[in-house]
């Protein structure tokens, strides 16, 4: 009887953040996920995510959080309530603040306190599985069918469900649903049955696909540094091995896919031209990050205040940066959108919050990623020797919910070097920043089986 009411009280607690996730499927439509009023249904379920943690609290009365915890999760707030406190303009700076502790803040520690033990986390990683899944499905048949966004004057760009107002929305997803798969082929709970391994490492393989489709630069180099990261914690043989598979699996599925085309040489061959012969997206970016950049010299200590960017961007960038980016395709029509964002997120909080918030905000995540390698590495040590698999000794229980949560983390903050919060997929990135504090911050993560406090 303990033991189901047990089972019964995990999927209470998993619920909401699963929930949360997979509302990431419903059709964006042509709403412009740039405004600041626009609210997706994701967001609902994460309000009513924090709304349910917070009644769990009361309930259970529980501590809500380890002094650590509470430190690293309270210092982007501070920043936060800092650059709102300090904005010009108050109504502006308010949306901001709401948003910023949305996604930074109140859903990751609504995530770290529902999620107990492993057994949590896996259910919820499952969810952004199951969602990139789908979102890579649908991209695969916008570009083979060429009802995606537009790209270079063709309809191919694989956006999902997102729509082209959120280009980098299925990006987003599907890397993240890949970089989960690829830690549990590395690391596979030891009571997982056999075919989980090849199942997880041939998904990851297929998730290449929308991935590449996808047109998103930024994801493309963010996914291989954190695959990379991970396969290196993995070990070397097993890293080794499990990257011969991948790649063979992908350039199999690439190749058959039919997405070895000149369009994707040409976007590839763009990563290392940003320097010589920049294309127009890029003298864009690079005009807006000088922007941003001039922002916070105009004020230094606290920027130009929360969503104060757009406001300032005339007065700040050259004569190189368009009017806006052209988007149709998907279900929308031809118009131009505006540059609102320097698609830097540090430098969008250097510009917005200046040298406190980048501070505050930036320190939280580095000792977030600190404090996840440290105790993957303490996990590990010492190494399992009593349980076998082909090629070497099998990675202690956990591995797989460590070298996960360290790959996401890794993963966005590097794609946070080309891109910004926006649009509906940010609140996968409020979850995601959950799932590292969780494996960083909460004692029960070390813990296997249900926690009995």
């Amino acid at each position: 009887m303990a033991l189901r009411v047990a089972g019964q009280s995990r999927y209470v607690r998993v619920l909401p953040v699963a929930a949360t996730v997979l509302l990431l499927c419903v059709p964006g439509g042509s709403a412009d996920t740039a405004a600041a009023t626009h609210v997706a249904p994701a967001d609902v379920a994460s309000a009513l995510l924090v709304l349910w943690c917070a009644v769990t609290l009361v309930r259970e009365r529980r501590r809500p959080l380890t002094a650590p915890a509470a430190v690293v999760l309270a210092a982007p707030a501070v920043a936060f309530a800092v650059a709102a406190a300090t904005s010009p303009q108050p109504a502006e700076a308010l949306l901001g603040l709401v948003r910023y502790l949305q996604v930074f803040v109140l859903v990751p520690a609504a995530v770290v306190l529902l999620l107990r033990t492993r057994e949590d986390l896996r259910p919820a990683a499952g969810a952004i599985v199951a969602v990139a899944v789908v979102q890579g499905a649908v991209g695969v048949h916008q570009y083979l069918t060429a009802t995606g966004a537009s790209y270079q004057g063709r309809t191919v760009r694989a956006v999902g469900t997102f729509g082209p107002l959120d280009v980098m929305g299925m990006a987003t997803v599907v890397s993240y649903g890949l970089l989960l798969l690829l830690a549990v082929g590395l690391a596979p709970p030891p009571s997982a049955p056999r075919w989980l391994r090849p199942a997880a490492l041939g998904t990851a393989a297929a998730l290449v696909v929308p991935l590449t489709v996808s047109f998103s630069r930024g994801a493309w180099i963010a996914t291989v540094c954190a695959g990379g990261v991970m396969l290196l914690l993995a070990g070397a043989r097993l890293a080794a091995r499990t990257l011969t598979l991948l790649l063979a699996a992908g350039v199999v599925l690439v190749g058959g896919a039919g997405v070895g085309t000149e369009m994707i040489g040409a976007r590839l061959a763009s990563i290392t031209q940003v320097a010589s012969s920049p294309d127009q997206s890029v003298t864009d970016r690079y005009a807006m990050w000088a922007a941003a950049v001039s922002m916070w010299r105009e004020n230094p200590a606290t920027g130009v205040g929360l969503k104060g960017f757009p406001g300032h961007r005339d007065g700040h960038a050259s004569l190189a940066l368009s009017s806006g980016s052209d988007t149709a395709g998907a279900g929308v029509d031809f118009h131009r959108e505006p540059l609102l964002s320097p698609h830097n997120m540090y430098l969008l909080i250097l510009g917005e919050q200046g040298l406190i918030g980048l501070t505050l905000v930036a320190g939280s995540w580095l000792a977030l990623l600190g404090c996840a390698l440290a105790r993957l590495r303490r996990l590990r040590r010492p190494p399992s020797a009593d349980r076998r698999v082909p090629g070497g000794a099998r990675p202690p229980d956990g591995t797989d919910c460590g070298l996960a949560a360290v790959g996401l983390l890794v993963w966005q903050l590097v794609d946070f070097l080309y891109a910004d919060i926006g649009g509906p997929s940010t609140v996968l990135t409020a979850v995601l920043f959950g799932i590292a504090a969780w494996w960083a911050l909460c004692p029960a993560a070390l813990r296997p089986g249900e926690d009995r406090r």
